[in-house]
């Protein structure tokens, strides 16, 4: 009897012994490696000599520079979350009360941003935004301006190009949470005498925001990690945290600083998901990418 308790009793860590060692081989052995580096220093020409050392930290923390930029990062991303969230609410609606085959077009819309290159997405910015670009070219040719206006290389492109990208994401998971309402309960409300604005303000809302505060946890941290946004139509002091890590390593060949870096990233946007995952749970993000 022990034993067929005991093998029920390792059963369940046996069927996810295979996803528990993916996990740890590219998610938990990689950060410890960051963890490790980040105490190590980097020498005159560029290597890295083992040691433990909170110079790195020290530096980083320490330095009002690195703190701007992440103050920065954060602003950007709550910010693009926010228009993504007001943007995307009334589409999500919208897909949620279509019927039929019409849904089913809609949906495949919202998927269509997915099957072309994020990459190629935020490049399309140029043509539009250009100098010599779409938006340029047509207010010239209507006489509204008289000469081509700089709309590139600012912050408000880098919002632009990343609500451009994670819209999509806002909408899907607003939408999983809008589809799973009862309609019944919207139904029973206007047979109390609610009218459509209230019933929407008093039962739709509240029992949609768990999908709204997925779509905004995910759109942030997305967001707030982006690296290529920033690069293609951010200009000189339009950098973003991520482009940081980036130089860190890549340029300046400094590991232990990037890994630094890195790990003070990877603070604040855990801290974001866990806050979430206090209050609303992790799996209504799964939901809405699944």
């Amino acid at each position: 009897m022990a034993t067929i308790e005991q093998s029920e009793k390792r059963a369940p860590w046996v069927l996810l012994s295979p996803a528990l060692v993916t996990i740890a081989l590219l998610l938990v052995v990689p950060i410890m490696f960051i963890v490790v580096y980040s105490f190590w220093l980097r020498t005159s020409v560029g290597g890295v000599e083992a040691a433990f050392s909170f110079a790195n930290w020290r530096d980083a923390l320490t330095d009002r520079f690195y703190l701007d930029i992440l103050i920065s990062t954060v602003r950007i991303a709550a910010i693009t979350t926010i228009v993504c969230a007001i943007v995307g609410y009334p589409v999500a609606y919208f897909v949620a009360r279509a019927r039929g085959v019409n849904r089913g077009f809609l949906l495949l819309l919202l998927m269509l941003p997915f099957w072309v290159s994020y990459i190629i997405r935020t490049m399309s910015w140029i043509n539009i935004l250009g100098v010599s670009g779409a938006l340029n070219s047509l207010l010239l040719a209507i006489g509204v301006i008289d000469e081509p206006i700089q709309m590139l290389y600012n912050e408000t492109t880098v919002i632009l190009g990343l609500v451009h990208f994670l819209l999509p994401f806002m909408i899907l998971n607003t939408y999983v949470s809008l589809d799973g309402i009862d309609r019944a309960l919207e139904d029973a409300a206007n047979s109390l005498g609610a009218n459509p604005m209230q019933t929407f303000w008093e039962v739709t809302l509240p029992l949609s925001v768990p999908g709204l505060a997925a779509g905004s946890v995910l759109c942030f941290v997305l967001g707030a990690g982006t690296y290529i946004t920033p690069v293609i139509l951010g200009g000189p002091t339009d950098a973003m945290f991520a482009n940081l890590v980036f130089e860190a390593i890549i340029t300046q060949l400094d590991w232990p600083l990037g890994a630094v870096l890195s790990l003070m990233l990877l603070v604040v946007l855990g801290a974001v998901v866990l806050t979430y995952n206090r209050f609303m749970g992790l799996g209504q993000i799964a939901k809405g990418i699944g």
